[in-house]
């Protein structure tokens, strides 16, 4: 192994691409375990709208940051470098290689490169006056404050959708503060070299298979009881403001609960909205510096896929040659 910086392996791609049952694979081929790059996985009580890897799935393989919140809490990409990190630690001090795990692109991005957006953390009066305006403006706050962003940092709002109201804020408030483009800043922090050692792995398949696995993804969420999680979830407190409730499959079915529509329409818009949720992490991995793409649609199988990944492993001296497929 390469001694000056630690190993590190990620495996991404879009939603319901297959990303689970390979990695477990790859984690018993080189010694790994497991840290979930999911923004909903990490919540208790949030198994069927989040696909959540099972018990029987994971096979042995130990898992982080899996079912260690509860769904009124938060969730950032501070508090997962935080937590990353520290599960990352524990796994080197196993001897074994962290492979981070998911489909969260902003998240691997901030720890592969060592982000620090510990600014973020703090509240100030530019935030708050924007999250006070965002209350205001209810149904339309999103729509808002996007334009406001496009008007400040056209290529940030291109970057961060509508709906995702703390970036979008975030964005306005880095604007304010320091009189800069928050996304002349990450372009910056997207130069910066990473301590790892590491290979950068998405996993694809051609974009109609794609769109197929997704489609039956939800169909099976919807056999597995995903309306009664979300009726419990509702009756534990849980609303539409709170971060984990905003997870795709969540929102959609909480319409369907307030009235808000019929199922028939929540389920084609969780397949819709989902479908593109897939479209813009894509986009996101094909700006990202040093990553392999794996088309499944090259390989005969996953075994054949494993094989590939493992020689690449060897040659960038990342695993030595007793690892076992």
């Amino acid at each position: 192994m390469n001694t000056e910086k630690k190993p590190l392996l990620i495996l991404t791609g879009p939603t319901a691409v297959g990303k689970t049952a390979l990695s477990i694979q790859l984690a018993k081929a080189v010694g790994g375990e497991i840290v979930s790059a999911d923004s909903m996985q990490v919540y208790r009580h949030m198994d069927v709208g989040s696909a959540k890897v099972t018990k029987e799935e994971m096979e042995g393989i130990p898992h982080y940051l899996i079912d260690i919140l509860e769904p009124q809490e938060d969730f950032n990409v501070v508090t997962f470098q935080t937590l990353a990190l520290q599960a990352m630690n524990e796994i080197y001090s196993h001897g074994n290689i962290p492979i981070i795990t998911g489909g969260t692109g902003f998240y691997i991005q901030a720890l592969l490169y060592d982000i620090d957006f510990k600014e973020n953390d703090e509240k100030n009066p530019i935030r708050e006056e924007l999250e006070q305006l965002a209350k205001d403006l209810g149904e339309k706050a999103s729509e808002v404050l996007h334009e406001k962003l496009s008007q400040i940092d056209p290529e940030a709002a291109k970057q961060i959708h509508a709906n995702n109201i703390k970036r979008v804020i975030r964005a306005i408030e880095y604007f304010e503060q320091t009189g800069e483009k928050i996304s002349g800043h990450n372009e910056e922090m997207r130069q910066k070299e990473s301590p790892y050692n590491f290979l950068y792995y998405v996993l694809t398949r051609d974009r109609k298979t794609l769109y197929e696995r997704i489609d039956r993804r939800v169909d099976i969420m919807m056999e597995n009881g995903l309306v009664d999680e979300v009726k419990k979830l509702k009756a534990m407190g849980c609303h539409r403001g709170q971060t984990s409730m905003q997870g795709l499959g969540y929102k959609e079915i909480l319409d369907y609960l307030d009235g808000s529509c019929p199922l028939e329409d929540a389920v084609y818009i969780l397949k819709r909205d989902t479908r593109h949720f897939a479209k813009r992490q894509l986009t996101w991995f094909k700006r990202e510096r040093e990553v392999l793409w794996i088309d499944q649609s090259q390989y005969d199988g996953k075994e054949a896929i494993l094989t590939d990944m493992i020689h690449i492993l060897r040659q960038k001296g990342i695993i030595d040659g007793s690892c076992i497929i």
